[in-house]
């Protein structure tokens, strides 16, 4: 069985690559940073060191690297013998893997097993996204092409870290995962990977990972950021950081109870489960690392303007969710190229237009004022 990643990143390797290993698969790594794929390409194989309680060392072998923006027929190739394709790249990158994806379709045989298909990304519908880039590229040949692929919707989660610079392809990461994936798309022929569950309907898995994990990641970061913490455990050990955490985190389970029916107990457990691994001494994460990105994290369908715009329509506390919305406003990173974009679109905009280009809240919103109070707090 033969698999291709696109995503060499910590992700990629550390996650997904590996639970594909585990499941059987040769696996193709597709990246266009030379030197990861260089080092790659020169190991016969890596490291995943699962550090805390019940971690142990897994070793990935049977792999390849191809350069995709040096040979991208190279991976096209790959792509139209391949069982399954999976990527790590990102939400905003998904755009340039639909070539690759499209370029594979065309060349696979209209008589082969279809292409199972699986975005694992930190947003919402990331494969149907992946599938509308793939199906704009080709126009007229869509409906000819669309048997040869079946697309799924995915949820993971496992937190992989910033790594040390001397760590080489080895990568470091929590023993915790979870990979749910939508079971449709597949009938009866799931693709073969250990740990992964398959449900009829994903959406409330998503969200709730996306709400809890990611809104709970993002609080730590912000709120730590100005506690002047500069690791996650150490921002969680604050108790003023981890109360308003917490608050976060209890508002988005309403929200999760409210809307998809999830017991409040199992929320609860749920949060703290998160919480304890957000914890792990032995995970050298960082705040600067977490809350980068700031542009992307504070839109509307993401994990803080999200959850508290539909809190807010439904009329439940969202309090806590704008701490940490009016936290990120105050968040420098000197390494992030959105912060500083953010910093200066605070400099430029007023309060109205800025909340509507950062957050895609509009006036008629009910959370608009509330947003743009703490934006009009920040510019003065």
């Amino acid at each position: 069985m033969l698999a291709v990643h696109f995503g060499a990143g910590n992700i990629g390797r550390g996650f997904v690559g590996t639970l594909l290993h585990e499941g059987g698969y040769e696996v193709v790594f597709s990246d266009v940073a030379a030197p990861l794929v260089d080092a790659l390409t020169a190991a016969g194989s890596y490291t995943v060191h699962e550090v805390g309680a019940g971690g142990v060392d897994r070793e990935v072998t049977n792999f390849r690297a191809i350069n995709s923006a040096e040979n991208p027929q190279a991976v096209a190739a790959e792509v139209a013998s391949a069982d399954v394709v999976t990527t790590a790249v990102g939400p905003a990158i998904l755009k340039f893997i639909a070539p690759h994806i499209l370029a594979g379709l065309l060349q696979r045989p209209a008589e082969a097993k279809p292409l199972q298909v699986m975005a694992c990304e930190n947003a919402l519908g990331a494969t149907d996204t992946l599938r509308g880039h793939v199906q704009e590229l080709a126009g007229d040949q869509w409906e000819q092409l669309s048997a040869r692929a079946v697309f799924a919707n995915t949820a993971v989660d496992r937190i992989v870290p910033g790594q040390p610079a001397a760590g080489g392809v080895d990568v470091t990461v929590e023993p915790f995962y979870e990979w749910a994936i939508e079971a449709g798309p597949f009938g009866a022929d799931r693709p073969n990977i250990p740990g992964a569950h398959f449900v009829e309907h994903l959406g409330p898995y998503i969200e709730r990972k996306l709400f809890t994990v990611n809104t709970g990641h993002a609080a730590a970061a912000y709120l730590g950021f100005r506690a002047g913490r500069s690791k996650i455990a150490e921002a969680l050990a604050d108790e003023t950081v981890l109360a308003g955490v917490r608050a976060a985190l209890e508002e988005t389970s309403a929200l999760l109870v409210a809307k998809h029916g999830f017991a409040a107990e199992e929320m609860a457990a749920y949060r703290e489960t998160i919480l304890e691994r957000f914890r792990n001494p032995e995970l050298p994460d960082t705040v600067d690392r977490v809350g980068r990105q700031p542009l992307r994290k504070l839109s509307r369908n993401e994990r803080l303007v999200g959850p508290a715009a539909e809190a807010e329509e439904r009329g439940l506390s969202v309090a806590g969710l704008l701490a940490v919305v009016e936290a990120a406003l105050y968040f420098e990173s000197a390494a992030d190229e959105q912060t500083q974009q953010l910093q200066k679109l605070l400099t430029e905009l007023d309060s109205d237009a800025l909340t509507t280009e950062v957050t895609g809240l509009r006036s008629e919103d009910p959370l608009y004022s509330r947003v743009r109070e703490l934006v009009a707090a920040r510019q003065r």
